[in-house]
């Protein structure tokens, strides 16, 4: 039988199993029990989700609400993810230990009441012991979600806060003792209740819930069958098929390797068919996965944080990430242009059984679930309630489609249904599996939010942002003055102004490098908190605005998705194309370069807040206008330096020119951007005079 493009991809037993254990790797490794436990576990998740829903549209105070989630989350992480493999899907005395352990954090805040809080400076035994195991069960819930390397981080900053006065300048501190440590992550805002969890709490599980929901809708389903009926059967169909179907199942799913996996068992038939080699078909793969942490309306779950942190609202930060992830998502679509010319890809015919019209008109309601949290907050609603409301649209729309219902049509017969047979239709029922979902779904992350206020609370009482924003620029301004001598060496005096443009520059490549190198050890949203708590405070102190700081370190933080040794996106898609892990990851890499030079056109140039949407003081619209233009064209020269492609294949020389005019075009002035596209022109002219000239055959130096 002929391979059907489009078709779902069988996978083998062994790859299968692969595919698990790197979704597991990011999201953690979970117990999978049957009868009363696991219908246990169910009614505790959806209680806990239903939990959360009921105080998005109630007030309830912070003090419970934040140590309630946290008691609920170590609560289930703890009967969920095993102690070690081997005790993997057994449930032991230890577990349900821990677990009680845990819920008994809130049960303590519950019995003492107002008076917990005013203590903080002169907190009981009994408070320091309840502290002190509150960050030890933390540590342990960390070590099971995620892995001992964010343990070895939580550890290196308590280690600090203990042995400051015995550390040399500048990172000496007065040092603290158990009781001030415990007392400030457990009795404070300042510690684990903080930021971090307030956001965990209020908006991304709250997210997840609403993922959820679109995900048993059939939501998801749809948004992937759209995108392949979408993009017709030029040679081009497969590379765009992947592209937008990341676009739009991205946005509301958040998570990258998720997404890689979805399309990835689907497409990558119809990429094999199209041409493509199998090390580039994963990278696009990994790339197209990549972008569901960019993309609105949800982003990753550092993106919520960045809001909070700020004090901006929700709709601010969708808002400023709306040109950047449009021009990362142009950058695929040029790849896949050149792709399509560099491995002389065909048509890849997808035989749907419904056409784009059909599918449209059958499920349309899908997309209202999509753009109803926009539309909720441009309707002047919060974020919480906004994605709350959102999630009711999409249970209520769900009901227009047989197929879509999120409940049964059965269970509204009510003749000849007894109690028992309607029970159990809302228990198997996409309801009942969206609320479970939407709980279990967020343990990792909720698990991680609540460990990184440790983090924030010794980067609070030690000072270390400041001192780490300090060093940062001291090193920054060695480089900078030996790149001004440089200029001295050959008879020319920078001003310094130029001294203080060098100096920014290498802060943000220092703060770049911090920031992946992080983000090579943990997942996106600790990478985010950790970096945007210590070296965010570096480039602000230059006068790079909060919020471009803040966004530079975000955009950075995704790239732990695809940097080894934790590439998951990268290393899950090689896993379903048979191609080598490490090579697909390069490949990845080559996909997400152009896009990810955008960030330092925030940072480094004043005009460059224009991509975030912001217009710098005595600055027009039409400065967004101008520096979005450069960052399209800048855009467009990586990636066909990156593909090595342009109208043909390029050599070394045009190649050369192309990468050097997109680094160009990162800072916008005048004399860059002419020079950058003199060397557009300089390229596209040696292509020109090369045109006669035989180039090897499409796909024979494929990687």
């Amino acid at each position: 039988m002929p391979e059907r493009a489009g078709a779902p991809l069988v996978l083998n037993a062994d790859t299968e199993q692969k595919v698990i254990e790197l979704i597991e790797a990011e999201e953690g490794a979970t117990h999978r029990f049957k009868g009363r436990l696991a219908a246990f576990i169910t009614a505790v998740a959806i209680a806990v989700s239903l939990f959360h829903l009921y105080g998005a549209i109630q007030v309830i105070p912070a003090q419970f609400f934040r140590t309630a989630h946290v008691a609920l989350i170590l609560f289930l992480a703890f009967l969920l993810f095993p102690v070690a493999r081997r005790y993997r899907n057994r449930s032991m005395w230890w577990d349900w230990l821990f677990a009680l352990a845990g819920l008994s954090t809130f049960v303590y805040v519950l019995i003492e009441g107002w008076n917990f809080a005013y203590r903080a400076i002169e907190p009981t035994t009994l408070d320091v012991v309840m502290g002190t195991m509150l960050i030890l069960l933390l540590i342990e819930a960390t070590r099971r979600t995620t892995g001992w390397v964010m343990v070895f981080v939580i550890s290196s900053f308590l280690i600090y806060a203990f042995v400051g006065p015995w550390l040399p300048q500048p990172w000496t501190h007065r040092g603290y003792d158990v009781a001030r440590l415990a007392a400030t992550m457990y009795m404070t805002v300042d510690g684990v209740y903080g930021t971090a969890v307030d956001v965990s709490s209020s908006l991304i599980i709250l997210f997840c819930i609403y993922g959820a929901f679109l995900q048993f809708s059939g939501a998801g389903k749809f948004f992937l069958d759209f995108s392949f009926a979408a993009m017709g059967s030029k040679p081009t169909n497969a590379g765009r098929t992947v592209v937008l179907a990341s676009f739009l199942l991205g946005g509301p799913s958040g998570s990258g390797v998720a997404t890689t996996v979805t399309i990835g068992s689907v497409a990558y038939p119809m990429l094999k068919k199209a041409g493509y080699p199998k090390n580039p078909a994963g990278g696009l793969l990994a790339a197209g996965g990549l972008g569901a942490i960019i993309s609105p309306p949800v982003l990753g779950a550092a993106a919520f944080i960045i809001a909070e942190f700020l004090r901006i609202s929700y709709l601010d930060v969708i808002q400023m990430a709306i040109i950047p992830t449009l021009l990362y998502y142009l950058s695929l679509f040029l790849m896949v242009e050149f792709d399509a010319r560099k491995y002389g890809n065909v048509s890849a015919v997808v035989d749907n059984p419904l056409s784009l019209w059909q599918l449209t008109k059958t499920f349309w309601f899908h997309f209202l679930s999509l753009v109803a949290i926009i539309v909720y907050m441009m309707w002047g609603y919060s974020p919480t309630a906004s994605v709350f409301w959102a999630t009711v649209t999409a249970f209520g729309v769900s009901f227009l489609h047989r197929d879509s219902a999120l409940l049964p049509y059965e269970l509204f017969q009510v003749r000849g249904n007894s109690v028992k047979a309607a029970w159990a239709n809302v228990r198997d029922s996409g309801l009942a599996r969206a609320l479970r979902e939407g709980t279990v779904g967020m343990l990792n992350v909720g698990v991680t939010c609540a460990a990184a206020g440790i983090i924030v609370g010794v980067v609070t009482l030690t000072g270390l942002g400041l001192k780490f924003s300090s060093i940062v620029i001291g090193y920054a301004e060695v480089f900078a003055r030996g790149f001004v001598a440089l200029f001295g060496a050959v008879g020319l005096s920078p001003g310094e102004a130029v001294f203080a443009n060098t100096r920014l520059l290498f802060t943000t490549i220092f703060t770049a490098l911090i920031v992946w190198i992080v983000g090579l050890a943990v997942p996106v949203t600790a990478s985010y908190i950790i970096c945007a708590v210590v070296a965010a405070p570096a480039l602000i102190k230059l006068g790079v605005p909060d919020y471009a700081a803040h966004m530079f370190i975000f955009y950075y933080a995704v790239l732990s998705e695809v940097s080894p040794p934790t590439a998951l996106s990268p290393f899950a898609a090689a896993a379903i194309t048979g191609g080598d892990p490490y090579r697909t990851t390069l490949q990845s890499w080559k996909y997400v370069l152009p896009a990810f030079v955008v960030p330092f056109m925030f940072v480094l140039d004043p005009a460059g807040i224009g991509l975030l949407l912001r217009i710098a003081p005595g600055g027009t619209a039409w400065d967004v206008v101008w520096v979005t233009l450069a960052a399209l064209v800048g855009i467009c020269a990586l990636a066909a330096g990156a593909q090595g492609w342009l109208f043909r294949r390029t050599i070394k020389a045009e190649r050369g020119l192309l990468i050097v005019a997109g680094l160009l075009l990162v800072y916008t002035t005048v004399f860059t951007a002419t020079l950058g596209v003199l060397c557009i022109a300089a390229a596209a002219l040696s292509q020109h005079l090369r045109r006669n000239r035989v180039d090897p055959a499409p796909g024979v130096s494929a990687a």
